[in-house]
């Protein structure tokens, strides 16, 4: 079924009823929706769903029952307004649109699928309920790493979905038809998420003409073929913007090819530079100092490419806002209208659109918090979540967030316990950047406990709490939670259970990109020197410094950057206080008044 025709999904056709055929397992559920059209059986939509462990708890009925009404939900698009066959290996439930059940929970679920036309609930026997009872079951056995590699391929030696007849013709397959059965010559080919961050292997290089999207190329290859793997690669990145191709580009491009005709033939001063085969635009840096930076002029064939890697790729864009994919790509690159060209980019992405949200103005005036003294002096941590259960389990993100630099640190939990805080405190930021002095968080008991208490004590610093029902207090760590939350949505897959693989990326992406309010990156305040990312070229000359002369050029760009970040800070809050503030009523409290 998963390999011989038909191999794609169709679109229902209108006005003839499509089946639906659903099973539950002991950890998930599972469904088909299929439609026959002209007497062949068309695929719509398949679903697969591990349970909670709560609903693990579950009598087979009310599984049965919660399968029916999940796939209902997750294909509402595909299935409203249309008559609806439903097939269910649960006897019991062919009357559960006729009568009422002896079960609350599954009288709870009848109601809920009211709005869907169902024609009718057939019983099919559990031996022929093949399909769908094969998506409801997520193995955990040692042959289920087979999926952790991209369209890996079933064992042998493992029992298969095949087709009940001998010519191999699906087209006319129904659920009675589907059998389970062990054939050698058949592999089940079914792409799977990794439960694991592992890297995955890929085949040699694919070259220009071939498809990468074809998914059946990779179906069938002999052991031979994949010997070959030579290449390593992770999904979680990738890079759209190849660099090597740059001077090539830059040679193609006829504006390019006229400015550096002229440079060579005219003698007067240009505000281009031609060094080492490349074209260079010279810009005077008038926020830091009087020097002259070289920009690379990047060629028009190549300015989508680079957009894309530094708006949707997790690592270096991760879909963060306008200024800050300028700031990031203005360091070391130019062309015309380059502000103009990224805004439509940014306005274009269906994703930014769908998940980025507008705030609404609060009641009463802004009171800004004076920035610490440096790094890590005041921090705010906070819990979100919960957020989708993943597969590796995680539900919860602690944030840690430094108050002077911008500086994130996120940690993903199955829960939010006091012992996962205080775990995490001191493995993922006391023994990976220091002490601070102050900890700012909110009155949770995952905060707000005996064992916290404790670490505070044994280990040295001042732990304050924020406003009861004032979330506001801890600003920094609540606005990042907001704006991560966005960021991953526009990441995960379509169950929205995979956002535990994009969190590294979307900080890490976060840190490099420049703070509006500092007009640095929190990367460059921390460790004095800009990030580099896979979008930049590598380095073809190397100056090695003296330890005592590094260490000293380190301490005055560091102590540069604080006092300007600072300044910025204050700046900013400023013209934020001001931009708040206008055109808003003050509340004006006195003693005994009621809030």
């Amino acid at each position: 079924m998963l390999t011989t025709e038909p191999l794609f999904l169709h679109f229902p056709v209108d006005d003839l009823p499509v089946v639906l055929t659903t099973d539950a397992s002991d950890i998930g559920i599972g469904g088909v929706l299929q439609q026959e059209v002209n007497g062949q059986l068309r695929n719509l939509y398949y679903h697969s769903q591990v349970i909670t462990s709560c609903q693990r708890k579950y009598s087979t009925m009310e599984k049965e029952a919660l399968a029916i009404y999940k796939c209902l939900d997750r294909m509402r698009s595909f299935v409203l307004g249309r008559n609806i066959i439903i097939i269910t290996d649960h006897c019991p439930l062919c009357y559960i649109m006729q009568k009422s059940i002896k079960n609350n929970r599954v009288n709870r679920i009848t109601h809920l699928i009211q709005e869907y036309n169902i024609d009718k609930v057939v019983h099919i026997r559990y031996q022929y309920n093949c399909l769908p009872d094969y998506l409801s079951r997520y193995s955990k056995e040692q042959f289920d790493d087979i999926f952790d590699i991209e369209y890996g391929l079933a064992s042998k030696n493992h029992s298969i979905l095949s087709s009940a007849t001998s010519n191999n013709d699906t087209n006319n397959l129904t659920s009675d038809s589907l059998v389970s059965s062990t054939n050698p010559n058949v592999l089940a080919v079914m792409t799977l998420r990794p439960r694991k961050n592992r890297v995955h292997y890929t085949e040699e290089p694919i070259t220009d003409g071939h498809d990468v999207n074809n998914h059946h190329d990779y179906i069938g290859v002999s052991d031979s073929r994949h010997k070959r793997k030579t290449k390593l690669t992770s999904k979680l990145s990738q890079n759209f913007f190849d660099i090597t191709k740059l001077q090539i580009e830059q040679d193609r491009d006829p504006k390019i090819h006229k400015i550096i005709k002229n440079i060579s033939t005219t003698s007067r001063q240009h505000s281009f530079l031609f060094d080492d085969n490349l074209l260079y635009k010279l810009l005077s840096c008038q926020n830091r100092s009087n020097r002259i930076i070289k920009l690379i002029y990047l060629p028009s064939s190549m300015i989508n490419s680079l957009l894309k890697a530094c708006h949707d790729d997790p690592l270096t864009g991760a879909h963060f806002s306008t200024d800050r994919m300028y700031y990031k790509i203005r360091s070391h690159f130019w062309w015309p209208r380059m502000k103009a060209t990224i805004q439509r980019y940014v306005k274009s992405c269906s994703l930014c659109t769908q998940f980025s949200i507008d705030r609404v103005k609060r009641y009463s005036h802004l009171r800004s918090i004076p920035p610490p003294v440096g790094p890590f002096a005041l921090i705010g941590i906070d819990f979100c979540g919960p957020l989708p259960r993943t597969p590796r389990e995680n539900q919860y993100v602690l944030i840690i967030a430094d108050y002077f630099t911008r500086h994130i640190t996120a940690i993903s939990f199955p829960n939010c316990t006091a012992e996962t805080a205080a775990r995490a405190l001191f493995d993922d930021f006391f023994c990976k950047f220091g002490i601070p002095s102050v900890i700012l968080s909110d009155r949770g008991t995952h905060f707000q406990n005996k064992l916290m208490e404790n670490l505070q004590n044994l280990i040295g610093y001042n732990h304050i709490y924020s406003t009861s029902y004032h979330p506001q207090t801890n600003g920094i760590a609540e606005r990042f939670n907001a704006t991560f939350v966005t960021q991953i949505s526009k990441l995960q897959n379509a169950q929205h259970n995979n956002w535990d693989e994009h969190l590294q990326a979307v900080v890490f992406a976060y840190n490099t990109g420049v703070h509006k309010s500092t007009k640095f990156s929190p990367y460059e305040l921390l460790y004095g020197r800009p990030a580099r990312l896979p979008i930049h070229i590598p380095p073809r000359e190397f100056t090695f410094l003296k330890a005592n002369d590094y260490f000293e050029q380190l301490k005055k760009t560091l102590r540069i950057f604080h006092q300007t970040s600072r300044e910025n800070i204050l700046l900013q809050q400023q013209a934020n206080q001001a931009y708040y503030n206008k055109n808003r009523l003050d509340s004006q409290l006195k003693l005994e008044d009621k809030v």
